[in-house]
C-alpha cells in the first residue's frame, strides 16, 4: 500500500465508471452461488477481513473490476477507482509443492465418487476432508498464507479494490472450480491427466495378473421349455438388491474419464457432443421411474 490518505465519509471520491468491467452476477445479499465459493468468502471473513470485504461488494456489482487473471499462486486484477488509471491488485496464495500434489492426487484417485464429480466439473463435497487427510488444506488456512496489495492510496488491507477482486474471484470459482486447483499450482488439464493415469494404474485388473483358478464345471442349462413358469422370477440371492431410481450425480463421468474420443464432428469432439445426451437420458429415466 502507498502513503496514508484520509477522506471524511461523505467526501470520499466516487469511482469513475468502468468500461467493459466484470459485473458480479449477485445483485443483493451474499456473493457466491456454490458451497466452495461461499467457503472461500467465509475463510476471508474469518481472517478478520469481514467488515472491509463488504466495502468492495458494490464495486464488484458495479463492474469496477476490469480484469482478473488466475495464475499459480497469484491473482492479478485491475480495478477502476476514482483515478483515471485502474488500480492494480495482487493476491498471492501458497502453491502446493510437487510432493504435496502427488499425495492429493493419490487420495483423489483412490475414491470413485470424488473423481467422478471432478471429471464432471463439480467440486466434491468432501474435498476439504480429502485434503485434510493429506495434512493439507484446499484454501489458504490463515492470512499468513494469503497476502494482497493494491496501488491505491488507502492504508487498509483489504481495501475496497482488493475486496472487489475477491468477490469476482469467488464468482470465477463458481464458474470453474478447477481455478482453485490452478491457484494452488495444478492446472485442470494436468490434474485430470494425472488422475486418469493413476486411476488406470490403481484400478482392479491393472498390472500383472495372477493365473486364474480353473473354473468349476458348469452343469448343462435346462431347456427353456422346462422353466417357462419361473423364467421372470428372481432367485433368493437377488432379494436384497436395491436399485435407486435417481439419476447419478455425474451421468457423463465415464465419458470424461475416457477422455477425448478420436472422432470429431463440426469441429467438436464426440465426447463433448455425447455428454448432453447422457445427462438427458439419465434425467428422462429418473422422471419415468419416479412417475411409475
Amino acid at each position: 500500500m502507498s502513503s496514508f490518505s484520509y477522506y471524511p465519509h461523505d467526501e470520499r471520491p466516487k469511482p469513475l465508471p468502468a468500461q467493459g468491467g466484470i459485473e458480479a452476477r449477485s445483485r443483493r445479499g451474499p456473493i457466491g452461488e456454490t458451497w466452495w465459493s461461499r467457503r472461500f468468502i467465509e475463510l476471508l471473513e474469518s481472517f478478520g477481513a469481514g467488515s472491509r470485504l463488504k466495502r468492495g461488494r458494490s464495486y464488484a456489482r458495479a463492474g469496477q473490476v476490469t480484469e482478473l487473471d488466475v495464475e499459480p499462486g497469484l491473482v492479478l486484477a485491475k480495478v477502476q477507482g476514482s483515478r483515471y488509471s485502474p488500480y492494480r491488485v495482487r493476491i498471492r496464495g501458497k502453491v502446493l509443492s510437487e510432493n504435496q500434489w502427488r499425495r492429493v492426487e493419490k487420495a483423489m484417485a483412490a475414491q470413485a465418487l470424488p473423481l467422478a464429480k471432478l471429471l464432471a466439473g463439480e467440486m466434491p463435497n468432501d474435498i476439504e476432508e480429502l485434503f485434510a487427510s493429506c495434512k493439507l488444506t484446499l484454501f489458504p488456512r490463515s492470512n499468513r498464507e494469503l497476502t494482497s496489495s493494491c496501488t491505491c492510496p488507502d492504508w487498509e488491507n483489504p481495501c475496497k479494490h482488493i475486496s472487489a477482486a475477491y468477490y469476482i474471484l469467488a464468482e470465477r470459482f463458481d464458474d470453474d472450480p478447477f481455478l482453485i486447483f490452478a491457484w494452488r499450482g495444478r492446472e485442470q488439464a494436468e490434474l485430470m491427466e494425472r488422475l486418469r493415469r493413476r486411476r488406470a494404474v490403481e484400478s482392479p485388473g491393472s498390472g500383472a495378473r495372477t493365473p486364474a483358478a480353473p473354473a468349476p464345471r458348469q452343469r448343462a442349462p435346462e431347456p427353456l421349455t422346462a422353466v417357462l413358469d419361473s423364467f421372470w422370477s428372481s432367485r433368493p440371492e437377488l432379494g436384497g438388491l436395491r436399485v435407486s431410481p435417481l439419476a447419478g450425480e455425474a451421468p457423463d463421468g465415464l465419458l470424461r474419464q475416457l477422455g477425448p474420443a478420436p472422432v470429431e464432428a463440426n469441429g467438436r469432439n464426440l465426447t463433448e457432443l455425447l455428454a448432453p445426451a447422457y445427462a438427458a437420458l439419465a434425467q428422462a429415466a429418473e422422471r419415468r421411474a419416479l412417475a411409475e
